[in-house]
């Protein structure tokens, strides 16, 4: 299975100076090139062609910076011979995209238009702890603890598995299911905040490094490749360091532009 990493901070900014200076993007991750996991950056990485290849899209939840790229992936394929884009996601999001952004006020209502029996956005409800598959790749979504509905996602084709943290502060189940899992080659756990700010990540129901260490010792598999992702680009440098210090041989911070194949 192959990963490609459009964006995986916890917002948009660009740090460093000068030549130095890095962007970094709001997190949205392209599996095998046809399904994305969160649509906080898209379109503005991909070109028309690889737009056109994409046939899913699964959202954790409704919070901007995971859903913003959605309106401009579908403002380009709109008139693009038919193509349509198929939303998964939990009812509540689901909902919400249609409320809150695909409402014709905020931006054009893609799940019924161009035409309603044709529409290019098609809804997918997904049902918390059983698995769909979305053409060669099984998703189950697993609810998480954060500040609203959201769920994580267990993520696998026939060979292999991986998992997703979604935005969450500490919780059970998603480890639990984890532990569980065959055949399972990497973590995806988010690590908003440094551990400085604490009581700012309780507060936003995020994770820290001392949580993320934490939480991810529940797996019960220390081995285990972990990508850290989702940090706030002005404390990437705090996170960094505190990432480093901790008793996990395989973790690695997520980048952008990179690719992983499991």
């Amino acid at each position: 299975m192959k990963i490609t990493v459009l964006g995986c901070h916890g917002s948009d900014a660009a740090i460093g100076h000068g030549y130095t200076r890095q962007p970094c993007r709001s997190v949205g991750l392209l599996v095998n090139d046809s399904l994305m996991i969160d649509a906080g950056t898209g379109a503005s990485q991909l070109t028309l062609e690889e737009q056109l290849r994409i046939q899913y899209v699964v959202c954790s939840h409704l919070h901007f910076d995971h859903v913003k790229s959605l309106p401009a992936l579908a403002d380009n394929l709109v008139n693009q011979d038919g193509h349509s884009l198929t939303v998964a996601s939990i009812p509540s999001v689901l909902d919400g995209l249609q409320r809150f952004i695909f409402n014709d006020s905020v931006f054009p209502n893609f799940f019924a238009l161009p035409d309603h029996r044709r529409p290019l956005l098609m809804a997918h409800p997904l049902r918390v702890g059983e698995e769909t598959w979305l053409g060669e790749v099984g998703i189950t979504p697993i609810e998480v603890n954060h500040t609203v509905p959201t769920v994580g996602f267990l993520i696998r084709d026939h060979t292999v598995a991986w998992l997703y943290s979604g935005d969450t502060s500490s919780t059970e189940e998603i480890w639990i299911a984890a532990s569980v899992t065959p055949n399972l080659k990497a973590a995806f756990i988010e690590t908003s905040f440094p551990d400085e700010l604490q009581s700012l990540a309780s507060m936003s129901r995020h994770l820290t490094p001392a949580l993320l260490a934490q939480e991810f010792h529940k797996i019960g598999q220390p081995d285990l490749p972990v990508y850290a992702y989702h940090l706030k680009p002005l404390y990437e440098e705090q996170i960094t360091r505190q990432l480093a210090r901790l008793d996990i041989p395989a973790l690695k911070i997520l980048q952008e532009g990179q690719t992983i194949v499991l």
